[in-house]
């Protein structure tokens, strides 16, 4: 059939497998009874993942989709450029916030992380992981291929801590900040656009593919873990520990739907789009055994062409070519008396060219798996838009899924900021730089401003209704800050102390000669705390003498010697 010419059928025979790369079944599959479910659930193994991840970023709607991903995760602040920001867990003093600062743009600089930051959370994101090689001396870090990481090395008796990460092909290139080579063959026979079997990657020999351990192993290099950056998108609650799980790996099932979707589309197209004759010959009352060989005879004269040929011996004779239908040609039936005759009619072409509404229900189910919003990426169908029109969501139903989406690109960023915000505290370590950091954390820029336009509708709202419950007599107002406003009593105090200073209605400060911040004994109060204790009128005091202060002299008369006696200071 003219589908083969551009299409090839897989043969299942036999104890081979289509999908693992022709080994048998028992190599990490069962014996299904349909190949559906290994086409499904892809490789088992990592390697080969990665050729299906890059299969995938070929689709024009899944390389749209990690795009929107990592430019929302990745946005950069308007002030400075850069693609992060600090949370503080205490209060810094301006000092450490001006080192951080310039420790962070220093840092961004070395590795041109303002360049490359996209590019490394997408392929995060993509295969799940992203490698870097850190320079012990220039604290750069090297890109490396994660097809080329073979095998991490972990320490049993640590509670299996990766200790070494062994790598292939490694090439520092010191240009492009990358660790591994790529070889020729990567490129001219295994590339995806050249048609390779195995997507842009050489699968590393395993050992039932033959050979000994040390030729599988070769250009393999050790790596201790100290000098390595290992970006995880994992929690550490899957299976795939110490590697991580793609984005694509939820919706790799729906990709595989909707990809032998679009080669059955192609096919009916290319099988049924092309119109045909039916040709309905005049067989009187043949019986049935000469009114097929009349058709056959019909056929064949329709289907062949006379043409004068001329032999040798110099006598002409007619020989008969094969001579396909054309809509150039004409066709002569008789026809009898009575109207009867063989007559031609056209048959339509495919009728279901334009239905593709099961294609846009698999894109639809590939959108929502990877949580993209349908306003970014309207298809026509089940997305409740128009595509004519801009919709930036900041009404109507796209409202919620944007904000799911917001929230669904911070857990990836906090997945990936970990190993990063790690990697800068050493940085800083590194350069001699003692600040505690426990005291902030280094984090992405929040994904867009979808978060600001539903805080704007939701204070809208709430201004509203405390401006209609304002002007009610006996309606407390920090009753109404605190119900309608949503401020906290922190909230308001601050409030309260900055409107004060905009009044210019300031507290006093505390007196001048105040020392210790007004802590501790201050002058006057010994005279106020020694007129607390006296006695009352007529009180006695035991062991006091009458008239005077427990131990000591009788207080003299006023206006006597005593007095005078008791201003003047003893001489010497």
């Amino acid at each position: 059939m003219s589908w083969k010419k551009y299409f090839r059928t897989v043969n299942t025979a036999g104890t081979l497998s289509p999908v693992n790369g022709g080994q048998p079944n028992n190599m990490g599959f069962k014996n299904y009874q349909s190949n559906l479910p290994e086409v499904y659930t892809g490789h088992p193994n990592r390697i080969e993942r990665y050729n299906q991840y890059e299969q995938m970023d070929m689709d024009s709607e899944i390389n749209a989709a990690l795009d929107i991903l990592s430019e929302f995760s990745t946005q950069a602040s308007q002030e400075n450029g850069s693609p992060f920001q600090f949370f503080w867990r205490e209060q810094p003093t301006d000092n450490e916030v001006k080192i951080i600062k310039e420790q962070l743009t220093q840092w961004c600089t070395l590795n041109e992380l303002n360049e490359r930051v996209f590019k490394i959370f997408r392929n995060t994101i993509k295969y799940g992981d992203q490698v870097f090689l850190r320079d012990p001396e220039t604290f750069k870090l090297y890109w490396v291929e994660m097809s080329k990481v073979t095998k991490v090395i972990v320490n049993e008796a640590e509670g299996k801590k990766p200790e070494q990460y062994i790598v292939k092909d490694i090439g520092p290139n010191f240009e492009n900040l990358t660790a591994t080579t790529i070889n020729a063959t990567d490129i001219s026979v295994n590339h995806p656009q050249v048609g390779g079997p195995s997507g842009a990657y050489i699968q590393p020999k395993t050992p039932y593919s033959g050979g000994s351990r040390f030729s599988n192993a070769q250009n393999e290099s050790t790596i201790n873990a100290e000098h390595v950056v290992h970006i995880s998108l994992t929690e550490g609650l899957d299976f795939s520990w110490p590697f991580g799980n793609s984005v694509l790996e939820n919706v790799f099932k729906v990709f595989k739907q909707k990809e032998l979707l679009e080669d059955a589309i192609i096919i009916y197209r290319i099988q049924r789009a092309p119109e045909r004759r039916m040709f309905k010959i005049d067989v009187g009352n043949m019986p049935s055994h000469m009114a097929m060989a009349f058709v056959e005879r019909v056929k064949n004269e329709i289907s062949q062409r006379r043409i004068p040929t001329q032999t040798g011996g110099g006598q002409n004779m007619m020989d008969a070519t094969y001579n396909p239908l054309s809509t150039n040609e004409d066709y002569f039936f008789p026809i009898t008396e009575g109207g009867r005759g063989s007559s031609v009619e056209i048959l339509q072409g495919g009728q279901n060219l334009g239905e593709i509404t099961d294609l846009h229900f698999f894109t639809n189910k590939l959108f929502r798996g990877l949580r993209i919003p349908a306003s970014y990426l309207p298809t026509g169908m089940d997305t409740g838009l128009d595509g004519n029109n801009f919709n930036d969501g900041k009404v109507g139903n796209a409202l919620i899924q944007e904000w799911r989406f917001n929230q669904y690109c911070m857990r990836l960023q906090k997945m990936v900021i970990q190993k990063l915000d790690q990697e800068f505290k050493m940085f800083m370590r590194w350069r001699g730089i003692n600040i505690d950091g426990a005291i902030f954390e280094l984090r992405f820029n929040e994904p867009q401003n979808f978060a600001s336009y539903r805080q704007a509708e939701l204070d809208t709202t709430r201004i509203n209704s405390y401006a209609q419950l304002e002007q009610v007599p006996y309606m407390s107002k920090r009753f109404l800050l605190s119900r309608f406003l949503g401020l906290s009593e922190e909230e308001m105090k601050e409030n309260e102390r900055m409107w004060r200073e905009e009044q210019g209605d300031i507290e006093e400060a505390p007196a001048p000669e105040a020392g210790l911040r007004s802590v501790g004994i201050t002058p006057g109060a010994i005279g106020a705390d020694l007129g607390a204790l006296a006695p009352a009128p007529g009180a006695e005091i035991p062991g006091a003498v009458p008239g005077g202060v427990p131990g000591t002299a009788p207080a003299p008369a006023a206006g006597g010697a005593g007095a005078a006696a008791a201003a003047t200071p003893p001489q010497i």
